[in-house]
């Protein structure tokens, strides 16, 4: 076999439930399936499948990963979706050649790019992967040019956050898919092309914690009746959600069922059966129409006079809203002034244009 006759193509949907099973059959760690952002690819040669690659979110936390990139945490939450991590790769049975294996990752590294974009509508930047050392030793990625960076500590994310004793540490390995990758992902602010989604920080463990505080002095607008969880932490709830950069009353729950145990006693969650209970979206949703909002965006402001000391330079950023009109059929203008180095929205003026 030749390497020049090796052909790379994402797989097809037809061709998924093949791909998965033999995953499934010959990977040491089995099949994922397809959550979030992933693409999988196929190589083949003269029509035979040959090796089989996916690639998906990067890791949230990794600590030899983020000391080498040099950004912040805050600025890391918004800035994994310019990371894919490669999680399979598999040569498969009877046809493992000499450089194969670099040659097909070289092939993604061409194409991957290209097809992120296409799919998900904002590029690469970075490229990771964890290689077991008891298994492997990193070679295929040593000959593709990729860089070793260290061990992990060996913790590994579960459905309840993360494992509490450390287990066999990685090796981490990254390859740049641009020119000084780890200054473009460091820099205080991200050019246009690289921006994603509504500006987001990573809450700290003290915020979690003081934040329910700046809502104590708001009265509850709900009867004592049938009161399930406490104002201050539906409100904290509420607000960590939309820092973190969720929309949405059906995205804030959806960020409040994902948070850990140690994150829902953190914002003071009521036990029940054993176990911390977030506010549910109805709940959320009843407690943010009823409440006073000059009440809530003074609490805001508060929290963010302590927390937002780091930013040395403010942005001010506009918007229309496209379906909120006045009586006069104007829309509405958002403007909004938000922190460089936190990424947080200091305050919001809204406004409607003179006819």
């Amino acid at each position: 076999m030749s390497l020049i006759e090796v052909r790379l193509h994402p797989v097809h949907s037809g061709e998924e439930q093949r791909y998965q099973g033999l995953m499934q059959r010959h990977h040491y760690l089995g099949a994922l399936p397809k959550i979030g952002e992933t693409l999988w690819y196929v190589a083949t040669c003269h029509g035979q499948w040959v090796a089989l690659v996916s690639f998906s979110a990067a890791a949230w936390k990794c600590a030899v990963r983020d000391r080498w990139i040099g950004w912040d945490f805050r600025h890391q939450y918004d800035r994994l979706h310019l990371l894919a991590n490669n999680s399979r790769f598999l040569i498969l049975p009877d046809w493992h050649r000499p450089n194969l294996a670099s040659h097909t990752l070289a092939l993604c590294q061409r194409r991957l790019p290209g097809d992120w974009l296409k799919r998900f509508g904002h590029p690469l930047v970075l490229l990771e992967t964890f290689v077991d050392p008891q298994r492997f030793a990193g070679t295929v990625y040593k000959a593709a040019n990729w860089s070793c960076l260290g061990h992990t500590q060996g913790y590994r994310r579960i459905h309840q956050g993360y494992t509490a004793t450390a287990r066999s540490p990685k090796l981490v390995f990254v390859k740049s898919l641009q020119v000084q990758a780890q200054a473009l992902l460091s820099r205080p602010i991200l050019e246009a092309p690289y921006r994603h989604g509504a500006p987001k920080i990573m809450l700290s463990a003290e915020q979690m914690v003081c934040l329910p505080d700046f809502f104590r002095d708001i009265a509850d607008p709900r009867r004592a009746q049938g009161r399930r969880h406490p104002l201050p932490t539906v409100l904290a709830i509420a607000a960590g959600a939309s820092l973190c950069g969720m929309r949405g009353y059906k995205a804030i729950a959806g960020w409040a069922r994902s948070l850990g145990p140690k994150a829902r006693e953190r914002f003071g969650c009521r036990r029940e059966g054993g176990r911390r209970i977030v506010p549910s979206e109805y709940v959320i949703r009843d407690v943010l129409v009823r409440t006073d909002p000059v009440e809530v965006d003074r609490a805001l402001q508060r929290w963010n006079e302590v927390y937002g000391e780091a930013d040395e330079s403010l942005a001010i950023d506009g918007k229309t809203m496209r379906n909120a009109l006045d009586e006069q059929g104007q829309q509405t203008h958002i403007m909004s002034a938000i922190g460089h180095q936190s990424h947080t929205c200091y305050t919001q003026k809204k406004s409607v244009p003179c006819p």
